[in-house]
């Protein structure tokens, strides 16, 4: 599928200069970050990070120059990505169809020429909107899980049974996740995508992709000049970051 993108793109748009193509969702984003592309297209499902977390990952931590401008590649009926359809991002479904590949083309010229006197660093309003209703999409075919009530910790060779209302927030570290609480940290061993499911997301919010807090355990929220925001917490010296990606949730009322 990757080849025979190129080959259409080549096609379509023979200025257009294809600096890297990668298998899977890490490679992605250090060839990212390397290369400083203007454009990315990401396929939603790839092996280890997904496109989605590859696209909030880029989104969290790009600080020099524009956003590059991303394309997905996606298996979504068009009711899927409706949400998004009009934003800055754009998607081409599977199998790609020339025609579409050439409107998103057309897009990404205009997009390109319209910011090429700019270099704005803000994170574009659309994207925020268009991450968040692919999150939607992705999680809603699943049944959701019960909510929480406590959870089996380790700490050391002991389990622990932590009531989710004494933890402050939640960290995810590698294949592990660090429960902090205002005496204690645990680890649980789970993925942050799955633990979300069985939180109440009135009561945790998710502020980095590898970070979920409290609301009511938060204090203070300073919005620095980047655009990211630090955290503090009621009776806990740790400091968080929330990045620009959930920058939104901190406003005043």
């Amino acid at each position: 599928m990757a080849a025979s993108l190129k080959a259409t793109l080549a096609h379509l748009w023979p200025q257009l200069r294809i600096v890297a193509a990668v298998t899977h969702g890490a490679a992605a984003l250090e060839q990212a970050f390397l290369l400083r592309p203007e454009v990315i297209f990401l396929d939603i499902r790839m092996p280890g990070l997904s496109g989605l977390e590859v696209a909030e990952s880029l989104a969290e931590d790009w600080t020099d120059g524009a956003l590059p401008l991303i394309v997905f590649v996606t298996a979504y009926d068009q009711y899927a990505v409706r949400a998004f359809e009009h934003a800055a991002v754009d998607y081409v479904l599977k199998p790609v169809e020339p025609d579409r590949l050439a409107v998103t083309c057309r897009r990404l010229q205009s997009a390109l020429a319209a910011r090429a006197d700019t270099t704005t660093t803000e994170l574009p309003k659309d994207l925020i909107a268009a991450l968040a209703a692919l999150r939607g999409a992705a999680s809603a075919t699943p049944p959701t899980p019960p909510r929480l009530r406590v959870l089996q910790a380790s700490l050391g060779a002991t389990i622990h049974m932590v009531p989710v209302a004494d933890v402050l927030y939640f960290e995810a570290a590698d294949k592990y996740i660090k429960v902090v609480t205002a005496t204690r940290e645990y680890l649980i061993r789970t993925a942050l995508r799955r633990l979300l499911q069985q939180l109440d997301p009135g009561e945790f919010w998710q502020v980095h992709r590898a970070v979920v807090v409290r609301a009511e355990a938060i204090a203070t929220a300073v919005r620095d000049e980047t655009g990211k925001v630090e955290l503090t917490l009621k009776g806990h010296t740790t400091r968080l970051v929330a990045s620009r990606l959930y920058a939104h949730l901190f406003r005043a009322m």
